[in-house]
């Protein structure tokens, strides 16, 4: 089994313009995907459209994984996002995440709380999965 990890996924989802946001999930999250951020939960219908909403504010970035623990089908990390917006802002996002990843390696569920480092209080929604 080839396991996910958060900087895979978000690489895919946010920074890979030669992928579809299809191509990227397929890739990542399993059709039966949940995810809650900061409290709100969101199936992975909801979870793409943030992301497809997402792909429209940002130029470029990376993610900075500071701590990441696999434990049999759990998964958990520390990160920072560090996002730049096609407005030419910036962004740095620090998240917790807790995660089941499926059989198969792809996030079934994540479980997230984030914390603005920099930006606006605008730039909340880009940590959010609404």
């Amino acid at each position: 089994m080839t396991r996910t990890g958060i900087e895979a996924a978000l690489t895919d989802l946010l920074f890979s313009a030669d992928l579809t946001l299809q191509e990227a999930a397929d890739r990542h999250f399993t059709p039966e995907y949940r995810q809650r951020t900061d409290g709100q939960w969101a199936d992975r219908g909801e979870f793409l459209d943030h992301i497809a909403h997402l792909r429209t504010l940002v130029a470029d970035g990376h993610v900075e994984v500071h701590e990441e623990l696999y434990d049999g089908s759990r998964y958990a990390d520390r990160h920072t996002a560090h996002i730049t917006k096609k407005d030419g802002t910036t962004v740095r996002m620090e998240v917790y995440v807790f995660a089941d990843l499926a059989a198969d390696g792809r996030f079934s569920r994540i479980e997230e709380t984030t914390l603005m480092l920099q930006g606006a209080d605008t730039d909340r929604d880009l940590g959010s999965a609404r």
